[in-house]
């Protein structure tokens, strides 16, 4: 069965600003790329150091990997029908369980978007990671994650 999951002012609003940060960063690169170091971090470990270096190339496969990750979510938003919700749709809470589960798709590729974007640009730097980027990155995720299912499940 195709659905159609009307968009909300919230919605154009998180998708406006998770384009915005990525052709940001697109430009950014593209304007850029001459004034980078050919050397850069491209590996950091659990405590934000750099473990690897690499050529400026590298940041590509960062970057490609962004785009592809807001291409496919957006693509799975697309398509309501083969998500998996994780609670039993009826007639009567279809219509907030998918809304819901839009808002937490929405909010999760904002938060990658953003977190992808933060490592391309910051490996300009050359510098360590600040040490609380990979928990307020992942806790971030989880926290949107489990704020998402907290409100799909409870809200009945």
């Amino acid at each position: 069965m195709k659905m159609k999951i009307r968009r909300t002012i919230p919605d154009w609003i998180l998708e406006g600003i998770s384009l915005l940060v990525i052709i940001g960063t697109t430009f950014y690169l593209i304007a850029g790329w001459n004034s980078f170091p050919d050397r850069i971090p491209v590996h950091y470990n659990a405590a934000g150091e750099i473990d690897r270096w690499g050529g400026k190339g590298e940041l590509i496969f960062l970057f490609v990997m962004t785009w592809i990750l807001y291409i496919g979510i957006t693509l799975i938003q697309r398509f309501p029908q083969i998500w998996n919700t994780g609670v039993q749709v009826t007639q009567e809470n279809r219509e907030r369980v998918y809304r819901t589960l839009m808002y937490m798709l929405e909010t999760l590729k904002l938060l990658m978007v953003a977190g992808l974007t933060f490592l391309t640009v910051y490996s300009m730097t050359g510098k360590n990671l600040p040490v609380w980027f990979l928990f307020v990155f992942i806790g971030g995720l989880f926290a949107d994650l489990i704020f998402w299912m907290v409100c799909l499940v409870w809200r009945r």
